[in-house]
């Protein structure tokens, strides 16, 4: 199955969706459910008129549905469809009834509860098909859950437990109203950690037992810059997004095929996943589409796997069969790659995205190959989320840099906000890369995953300067090589290559507080207290900063020949921190290594 897109198909009938329940009085309860059938019944048909199989995952809702349990069992039969459990479409009479809540999404509640609720809806799955399932799902599933259900119920091997980047982004498009925070965690599927969901797991002892695998696959650029739910291979989200023209969204079509275009870079491996549940598909249409552009969509992109598989591109599996596969062709520490393209708006905006069990990255070689995102999977950190936890609905990983929502380069006032990149000085005057439009080439090398950008020109003083900037990053190991190289001849003339990071941490807009935070390069050290403060040295180029809140430490590692160190404390104004190295040059390159480390 190398070189093909694995597809999964999932469908759940989701009998009372609460966005149907909540604008639908009692007496409708019954034509809810059976509109709800009817459009689960057109979404099955439409994958298997083009010879695609799906995962049916039952809700709770569905089992107490005689038709939809017949319905899945026939379709099992005939199609080799999956029959699976869902823990989304908790919502209905039984439920309300039993646990007293209008809640609904299982990492919300309480572990008393979540544990309740998982057996109930297992017993209930067992009771209907005389089997456990093998996959599961949510929107996202922390790793108490996860580990509770893998130890109650070890015929699960799949599920579904993140939506990538469904965090304040999401909640501000959603009128401030959608309280689930699940940002930082793997856009493609990946073998969590039993400590964290979201970290992919380091080794078989850490290995969570099960194949995690996203809600929805999305946009990788347009999706980080915004709201993620106009941007993903669900039809009906393109729709939301108005990104159609009549009646037409080549938009979705180009965003499968930049899925499949991934194993160019992840060794011959690519996945594409769409999970959509019949609200979607609402009879009296959603938003400004009518049901009829709804259908069509859903058929349009049906018969567009079906062509895939056709032509021998596309492999239809069921989770379970997805799952099983994963584990033949993943190593613990390969690494997750995608260089990908703007293909939104169609400009030459690039992001280069990694993930392995010590960090997930951003480069975006629209700003020079700056890094806008890090997340110190390294550090495993042991958060909870739910009714009882320190976090109730906030999931999310935390990060140490985050372009958008601590700004990053581009500021309003008070300076720089989080973000990795290079300073060139020359005289008295100096650019920042992140000024620079530049592309990128992807190569992989033994076990060296290698990024390297396109020539950018400074100019500066009169004088003409070729950067070129390369990334290396190689298995196993929790530290990402920079390498600032000068491409032509200076005439004798010496400037200034400055490596830095401005870094922070959290998980929304707003900062924690740094007060833990120690600064460092030897044996001299800060205690952060927001007074400007900075220490430098001309001998020791290994500048640190420990922060115990996220259980992190980071290094920026210089080569032998740099001249100046540096570790700079912030403002309250502008709460983040500084790491720098500068090197004089006349030819050659700077050479740096940020290395992460768990803090203790």
């Amino acid at each position: 199955m190398k070189d093909k897109l694995l597809l999964n198909i999932i469908h759940r009938p989701e009998l009372m969706p609460e966005y149907s329940i909540n604008s639908t009085g009692e007496s409708n309860i019954k034509k809810v459910i059976s509109e709800s059938l009817d459009i689960f019944k057109f979404q099955q048909e439409c994958a298997h008129k083009n010879g695609l199989k799906t995962t049916i995952q039952m809700t709770y809702a569905s089992l107490f549905n005689d038709e939809a349990i017949q319905l899945a069992k026939e379709h099992h039969e005939k199609y080799g469809d999956e029959i699976a459990l869902s823990l989304l479409g908790l919502p209905c009479k039984q439920f309300k009834e039993k646990y007293k809540t209008d809640d609904f999404c299982i990492w919300m509640f309480s572990k008393e509860d979540k544990m309740a609720i998982v057996d109930d809806v297992f017993a209930l799955f067992y009771q209907k098909f005389g089997f456990y399932p093998s996959s599961t799902g949510s929107y996202f599933l922390d790793s108490f859950t996860i580990n509770y259900i893998k130890e109650k119920y070890p015929s699960v091997i799949c599920a579904i437990a993140t939506c990538w980047e469904e965090g304040p982004k999401a909640y501000r498009t959603c009128n401030n109203s959608w309280y689930t925070f699940f940002d930082g965690g793997p856009w493609n599927p990946w073998i969590p950690s039993k400590i964290n969901s979201h970290c992919p797991a380091v080794n078989e002892l850490d290995d969570a037992g099960i194949v995690a695998v996203p809600h929805l696959s999305r946009d990788l650029l347009a999706c980080f810059d915004g709201n993620g739910s106009n941007f993903g291979t669900h039809p009906q989200n393109v729709i939301r997004g108005m990104i159609y023209y009549d009646n037409k969204y080549p938009y979705l079509f180009n965003l499968i095929d930049q899925y499949y275009h991934l194993r160019k870079y992840n060794e011959g491996y690519s996945y594409n996943m769409m999970f959509v549940g019949p609200g979607w598909l609402n009879k009296k249409g959603r938003w400004e589409a009518p049901y009829e552009l709804l259908a069509k969509s859903y058929e349009d992109v049906m018969l567009y796997y079906g062509n895939l598989k056709k032509e021998n591109k596309l492999v239809d599996q069921t989770m379970e069969e997805f799952a099983k596969y994963y584990r033949l062709i993943k190593k613990y520490k390969t690494p997750e790659v995608a260089l990908w393209k703007d293909i939104l708006y169609g400009s030459n905006k690039q992001y280069f995205w990694y993930i392995d069990p010590s960090f997930r990255f951003c480069l975006d070689f629209n700003q020079g190959g700056a890094m806008i995102d890090l997340r110190p999977y390294v550090a495993k950190i042991p958060q909870e989320v739910g009714i009882g936890t320190k976090n109730v609905y906030d999931a999310s990983y935390p990060y140490l840099v985050q372009a958008n929502y601590r700004a990053g380069f581009f500021t309003h006032y008070a300076g720089e906000g989080t973000i990795k990149s290079c300073r060139i000085h020359y005289k008295n005057e100096s650019v920042d890369l992140c000024l620079t439009r530049t592309m990128a080439k992807y190569q992989k090398v033994d076990d060296c995953t290698i990024v390297e950008s396109d020539v950018v020109d400074i100019v500066l003083a009169g004088l003409v300067i070729k950067i070129k900037s390369t990334f290396k990053v190689y298995e196993g190991k929790p530290e990402i090589i920079t390498i600032r190289s000068i491409e032509n001849d200076l005439n004798g003339e010496e400037i200034i290559i400055e490596e830095y990071i401005n870094a922070g941490f959290g998980t929304t807009e707003y900062q924690s507080d740094l007060s833990n935070v120690v600064l460092g390069i030897g044996d001299e050290t800060i205690n952060y207290s927001y007074k400007d403060r900075s220490i430098a040295s001309e001998e020791n180029f290994s500048p640190y900063a420990i922060i115990p809140d996220v259980n992190t430490k980071i290094t920026l590692i210089g080569d032998t020949h740099c001249h100046l160190a540096k570790a700079k404390e912030g403002i309250a104004f502008s709460p983040l921190f500084t790491l720098s190295i500068k090197k004089k040059l006349k030819k050659g390159y700077l050479e740096t290594c940020l290395n992460l480390q768990k803090a203790n």
